[in-house]
């Protein structure tokens, strides 16, 4: 029954998430807004497996992170670069793709690996909701079995949620019959988040 209660709690809360745009659930939404939901799925189930990695490291070295604000501080910076750099890519590959930028977008699996493992905001996400899920007592991860049901939550959690944005953009793309500009939105909105964030990392170090 706890393993059932740590597998529902961790799915429920990957999905909400893994809301917030991000460079994984964006591109989910690019190769959507592009009509290729093969690829969709590929780059949903790499992702899915990152984020397991990512939710077992938490769990696992949750103490010795939580008492290192310097490590979590420097997540934030690799974030905004990483979003910074996808943006560039994504709204260049529309303009002039060249063959490296094509094979990285035309590769689900791939792609959903490189970009759901350099997503290192899942860490503290999943140190915090863990700890707080521990801390009501609604979460007990002392056996194998309750510590990988509720990893496995957060993988399904999160490919759930990639496969349906990439449905609903393609959906939405049929409406507007593939309109180039609505299909770059998530190459300029990678790039905002990026400057978002960088800025923010910045006046957290000032701060």
């Amino acid at each position: 029954m706890q393993a059932f209660t740590g597998f529902c709690l961790s799915f429920f809360f990957s999905i909400v998430g893994s809301l917030p745009p991000g460079t994984v659930n964006l591109s989910s939404v690019q190769l959507g807004l592009d009509n290729k939901p093969q690829l969709a799925w590929r780059l949903a189930a790499a992702a899915a497996i990152a984020e397991y990695f990512y939710a077992y490291l938490a769990v696992t070295f949750e103490g010795f992170i939580t008492s290192s604000p310097l490590v979590v501080k420097n997540f934030h910076l690799v974030a905004a670069l990483v979003m910074l750099v996808l943006g560039i890519l994504n709204i260049r590959t529309r303009n002039k793709p060249s063959a490296l930028s094509q094979r990285f977008y035309n590769s689900g699996f791939r792609r959903g690996l490189v970009l759901g493992f350099l997503n290192p905001l899942a860490m503290p996400f999943w140190i915090g909701i863990t700890a707080y899920l521990k801390s009501q007592h609604w979460i007990n991860l002392d056996s194998s079995l309750r510590l990988h049901a509720y990893l496995l939550g957060v993988s399904l959690g999160v490919f759930t949620l990639l496969v349906t944005v990439a449905y609903m953009a393609n959906r939405v793309i049929r409406l507007f019959n593939k309109s180039h500009v609505i299909a770059s939105i998530p190459g300029y909105l990678m790039l905002g988040l990026g400057i978002y964030a960088l800025i923010r990392y910045f006046f957290m170090m000032t701060g």
